[in-house]
């Protein structure tokens, strides 16, 4: 986030500095938008759930709010709208081009991707394969 703050400062291309937890903080708390004010108020509600809200939490309500397309939020919205069924149900290849097309899910195609986002999408299916086979997503379950 400081390095963000520091790049817009001095009037750099307009940079993100957000963890999930102040993503989370802004999309239950907060409105849309910039500003060092409301960055403010981010940063004290992000203190706050980070030491009253488990990772767990944080993830679960992250994953109940997040945009996932133009009027569409939450990971199961997001799955019925473009994949036509519930969340629990994704391959790894759609929870992974979900998740790659969120810093920016207005402009990314998330059905049928292209180029980068196709790419990273599938690299993070292939990371997602290799964790559960090696059994490195145990602290999912905790």
């Amino acid at each position: 986030m400081q390095a963000a703050m520091e790049n817009n400062l001095k009037g750099g291309k307009q940079r993100g500095g957000s963890t999930i937890s102040q993503q989370t903080a802004k999309n239950v708390f907060l409105w849309q938008g910039g500003g060092f004010f409301r960055k403010g108020l981010e940063a004290w509600f992000t203190v706050l759930i980070e030491n009253l809200w488990t990772k767990r939490r944080i993830m679960e309500v992250y994953l109940n709010v997040a945009e996932t397309g133009i009027g569409t939020y939450g990971a199961q919205a997001g799955s019925l709208r473009y994949f036509g069924h519930g969340a629990d149900r994704l391959s790894n290849s759609e929870a992974a081009r979900m998740a790659v097309a969120l810093p920016s899910p207005k402009k990314r195609e998330v059905k049928n991707p292209q180029g980068w986002l196709r790419r990273h999408g599938d690299r993070t299916a292939r990371a997602i394969d290799t964790m559960a086979r090696e059994g490195l997503d145990a602290c999912v379950y905790e």
